[in-house]
């Protein structure tokens, strides 16, 4: 957000290889005249010693009474002998480094908390992009190719080389409009996440007005992580390919495995170009770089909680998932046939439109968590990095972190 310190472009940061001398640190004791600090060897015991207070006229002055068990000066809380308060909270979460858990609660938290806003949002994305697939497999998608039992070997490796046609065909438009309803839904909660954290609800109109500007950018990067990763499976096959044989074929699966891991590891170094793009004003390069740098040195946590969210949507999808296509193949009558009869089926208008029920309620949570944990899993390692934690605070106006931003004694 440009209002906001700690979201725009961070400039030299400690993630960009640098110390980190800018974000504020407890100041070290020292002595009166600027020498390393000389501390007695006597010390008080820990949390032992008595805050100085006021002498009251008429009263004798003498040690006040210890605070008994469970009890904290001034009727605080207790901390421990030297501890901290806990972190504080203006928004969906803690200021301080987040957990996995935390996370994850995080994201359900703003769903929950700002659900009118999230699911507007989120509903009225995945019905246009549900009517848009069902257009498609209605209209465009070719119908199954009919598979004959007896064919001869050539026979079944022609049919084999035609269902993989049709159904390379029949992805393409489905996965061209995951693309763009995962593209608006993404830059839309972005902005609404990050207001979440700081406690500040936003209508769907200001969401629209600061995440317009950079959707044409997101749609760059949204589309070269994709290509980048096809790229680097053309090259793991292409050994194989051009070798033939049995050796070709042994070369083609080890390419395959190592394109795999290849991908992996590269869609995790920039899983947080997105919400860097978004909310530092970079661009698509600039983003890639700066999702590398956060992501440096904490690969495998991303990874595994990045796995865990996508599993746990997984599950949450067959869940809600199955019972709409049982319901559909049910009211379906010449589809429901087709399964009886052992015959490729071809469902109609009633299977699809139930389905695309289904495919909304799926979406309409699933984004929303989706968005969430990857905002979330940036903002962590900006704290965890850069101290974001201390700029969201006076941001979100917390007492005792300095005046936020804009306030008149900050000349802002």
């Amino acid at each position: 957000m440009n209002d906001t310190p700690g979201w725009t472009s961070p400039g030299s940061a400690p993630s960009d290889g640098q110390d980190g001398s800018g974000v504020p640190r407890p100041a070290t004791p020292g002595d009166a005249n600027g020498s390393a600090p000389q501390w007695s060897k006597d010390q008080p015991p820990a949390g032992q010693w008595s805050p100085p207070t006021a002498p009251v006229p008429g009263q004798a002055q003498g040690p006040g009474p210890t605070p008994g068990p469970g009890q904290g000066w001034g009727g605080r809380p207790p901390y421990g002998s030297w501890g901290k308060p806990p972190a504080a909270k203006p928004g969906v979460i803690p200021l301080r480094p987040l957990g996995m858990g935390e996370i994850l609660d995080g994201a359900v938290s703003t769903m929950r908390t700002y659900w009118r806003t999230v699911l507007a949002i989120t509903v009225t994305v995945a019905v246009i992009s549900q009517i848009a697939d069902i257009l498609v497999q209605r209209y465009l998608v070719p119908a199954p190719v009919e598979i004959n039992p007896d064919a001869s070997s050539s026979e079944a490796v022609a049919q084999l080389g035609d269902t993989l046609q049709t159904s390379l065909v029949a992805s393409v438009p489905a996965i061209l409009i995951l693309l763009m309803a995962t593209l608006v839904s993404a830059a839309l909660l972005t902005v609404v996440i990050s207001r979440a954290v700081l406690g500040r609800p936003v209508s769907i109109g200001a969401a629209w007005r600061e995440a317009r500007p950079r959707l044409l950018q997101l749609l760059g990067l949204t589309l070269l992580l994709p290509l980048m990763g096809a790229a680097i499976m053309l090259v793991a096959l292409l050994p194989g390919t051009l070798v033939g044989g049995a050796a070709g074929g042994l070369l083609v699966a080890l390419g395959a495995l190592g394109g795999m891991v290849a991908i992996v590891w590269l869609m995790v170094r920039f899983s947080l170009a997105s919400p860097a793009l978004m909310l530092e004003r970079q661009g698509i390069v600039s983003s890639l770089k700066r999702s590398a740098k956060l992501v440096q040195g904490s690969w495998w946590r991303i990874f595994g909680i990045t796995l865990l969210t996508q599993l746990l949507l997984f599950i949450m999808a067959m869940i809600i998932a199955i019972p709409f296509a049982i319901i559909g193949i049910a009211a379906d009558g010449e589809g429901f046939s087709g399964l009886l009869s052992g015959s490729t089926p071809e469902f109609g208008w009633t299977f699809l439109i139930i389905t695309g029920i289904g495919g909304v309620v799926t979406n309409a949570i699933a984004y929303p968590i989706s968005a969430g944990v990857t905002v979330l899993l940036y903002i962590d390692q900006r704290i965890r990095r850069e101290a974001l934690d201390l700029e969201l605070a006076r941001a979100a106006g917390v007492p005792g972190y300095g005046p936020a931003p804009g306030d008149p004694a900050t000349g802002g």
